[in-house]
């Protein structure tokens, strides 16, 4: 199908009466999906939209086209079903998601509404709720930019500050450390290789750190975790098929927050998912309990877990 063509699917007309040959499309959508071909199933899904404006063909093409970043597109899609008289739930929620994304919680909250009346004890209606209610309020912006500010000033510290030995001083001044920013960026066998430095003065340091909750070598995280990740990977290699573990996290079908958390976390395939940890996972901006539990399901299903910090 045609961009033009796609555009007019998505413009809320139709150009063809076939409820046969749409479930024709739709079917070959489903497989195209199911193989990965994510752009395939969308042209598929359109012309299935063409021949006959379901809601289940509609809420298919707008998934789809979310997943490979056209928001627009699938928000116009989610509005148009959302717009009928009993709008599925899942479209609902998905469309409350996007309104959230682009900060519209108005909108994002009168979706989540709809559920809620019909189903007062919605268990992810609820939780989106609760994390819209506190979006207004600007609970999470305020929040992060007091964290952020408190934690810039305080990695900018001298380390001349803190209560260390002279010797401990000393051995920073000489290994050109100044900051506490410069102490997270060195390793504790860094720290041991130079002349005169001893594990008192390790012992010390590591004390000063761990009573701010800092550790030695913690700006350098992303380069351990990947490691981390690619080690993790390798040990599951013998248990599970590789094939699964190379499979895009696509073919879970998450819901939209879950999939967003591990958008932003650069996670694309179920191995590579299966490496993170719940901390990981759960220090997304508005990653809760409910997605955490939904993936850890998931992967349970295919006989794999999160990684477990040693």
């Amino acid at each position: 199908m045609s961009t033009t063509g796609l555009d007019t699917v998505i413009g809320g007309t139709s150009t063809s009466n076939d409820p046969k040959g749409a479930a024709e499309r739709f079917k070959k959508g489903i497989e195209c999906e199911k193989a990965g071909d994510r752009w395939a199933a969308i042209e598929h899904y359109a012309a299935a939209c063409e021949g006959h404006r379901s809601a289940e063909h509609l809420f298919r093409l707008a998934f789809m086209l979310d997943l490979v970043g056209e928001e627009d597109g699938a928000m116009e899609l989610y509005k148009e079903i959302c717009a009928q008289p009993e709008p599925p739930v899942n479209a609902l929620i998905n469309l409350a998601v996007l309104f959230e994304d682009q900060g519209e919680m108005g909108h994002a909250e009168r979706c989540l509404r709809k559920v809620l009346d019909a189903r007062p004890n919605h268990l992810r209606a609820r939780l989106f709720m609760k994390d819209v209610s506190a979006a207004k309020e600007g609970v999470y912006d305020e929040g992060n930019e007091r964290e952020m500010a408190r934690v810039t000033g305080e990695l900018e510290t001298p380390v001349t500050d803190f209560e260390l030995s002279v010797r401990s001083r000393n051995c920073l001044k000489k290994m050109n450390i100044r900051t506490l920013r410069d102490l997270l960026m060195i390793t504790k066998a860094e720290l041991l290789s130079y002349k005169n430095f001893g594990e008192t003065s390790l012992a010390e340091i590591e004390a000063m750190l761990a009573q701010r909750g800092l550790r030695l070598g913690q700006g350098l995280d992303q380069g351990y975790v990947a490691r981390a990740a690619k080690e993790y990977i390798d040990s599951l290699a013998d248990r599970v098929d590789s094939s699964v573990l190379g499979r895009p996290v696509s073919t879970l079908e998450l819901s939209v927050r879950a999939r967003r958390a591990l958008q932003n976390l650069g996670v694309q395939t179920i191995g590579e998912l299966a490496a993170r940890t719940e901390a990981e996972l759960m220090g997304v901006k508005n990653f809760g309990q409910n997605s955490l539990d939904e993936i850890k399901r998931k992967l349970v299903d295919l006989g794999l877990s999160l990684r477990e910090l040693d």
